[in-house]
């Protein structure tokens, strides 16, 4: 178990935080880059809206609003697969919904947090606990049949890949923790779970997560107010703060995945958590990033 040093972490000033949109989120998620639109999508959880960005023309718009997405993907089509309430899953194609899973009977009073395509296309997808069951990790294979993979999640989030398919990172936030599994690529299985961070109170829980072209992950910190880069010990070694305490999630996008972008919430309590919670931000980074994998599930 690695403990945070994190008042030795270097630390960004804020003048490299740009504010890119204003939607006041109530719950800013799940910030993609979409890899032909060349544009990133990002969502608000509870309010069920989805937003588009395109950095070159500066124009951004909301293009989705229904029921509570907590998650979605690219499709190889461009297409998003959104993980919505209930453990409904649907394709969005053009203004378009097509429900490809109805429900999940066991996840009728919750719904989906965080989701992530690995190099199948297979996605693995993340649930909220309930006052009647905890949280729960799935695997949505192409074929479209859904796994448990792991139960006894507080807050399933942020995951991510290792660029040789063969580590998984998973982030259980009301543990504090941030895990790590060996991970086949062949056949989607996870195995060995152990402890790669673990965060104190006082640092605020890790929520979304990306990694870099150094392989070294990224983690936004819900009431910590930035968004921290991990070493290989799990330590932090860099620090970037951000002007509201609700940052919910990070990927990295843009010209040569050049471009951070930061999802915020508490858009609904700007009294407390300030004039621009739930707005998303954007950092130039001289450490570019790398392209998500993109879903492949058949219809």
């Amino acid at each position: 178990m690695q403990s945070m040093r994190a008042d030795s972490a270097p630390r960004l000033a804020f003048d490299e935080v740009e504010m890119i949109a204003d939607y006041a989120c109530e719950t800013g998620e799940n910030p993609l880059w979409h890899p032909t639109e060349l544009k990133l999508y990002w969502c608000d959880i509870p309010r069920g809206r989805i937003f588009r960005y395109d950095p070159v023309t500066g124009v951004h718009e909301q293009c989705y609003q229904g029921r509570p997405v907590g998650g979605f993907t690219v499709q190889t089509d461009g297409s998003l697969l959104l993980f919505m309430d209930g453990g409904t899953i649907a394709r969005w194609n053009d203004g378009e919904l097509t429900e490809i899973v109805e429900n999940i009977p066991e996840e009728l009073e919750s719904r989906f947090n965080d989701v992530i395509a690995d190099p199948v296309g297979r996605v693995y997808c993340g649930t909220m606990s309930t006052e009647q069951n905890k949280g729960r990790l799935y695997r949505f294979d192409t074929d479209s049949s859904l796994h448990v993979l792991e139960e006894g999640i507080g807050c399933s989030n942020g995951m991510a890949f290792t660029s040789d398919s063969k580590i998984f990172y998973h982030t259980d936030s009301f543990a504090h923790r941030i895990y790590i599994y060996d991970y086949s690529v062949k056949d989607g299985t996870l195995s060995n779970r152990r402890i790669f961070s673990q965060f104190a109170e006082s640092q605020g829980m890790p929520d979304g997560a990306t990694l870099d072209r150094e392989g070294r992950l990224w983690s936004a910190l819900w009431n910590g107010s930035a968004v921290v880069r991990l070493g290989p010990e799990g330590y932090i070694e860099e620090r970037l703060p951000l002007p509201v305490p609700k940052v919910s999630s990070v990927t990295i996008g843009g010209a040569n995945y050049s471009e951070m972008y930061i999802t915020t919430a508490g858009g609904h309590l700007r009294k407390s958590d300030g004039p621009l919670a739930g707005a998303l931000f954007r950092v130039r980074r001289h450490i570019p990033g790398i392209p998500e994998f993109c879903s492949s599930i058949k219809l």
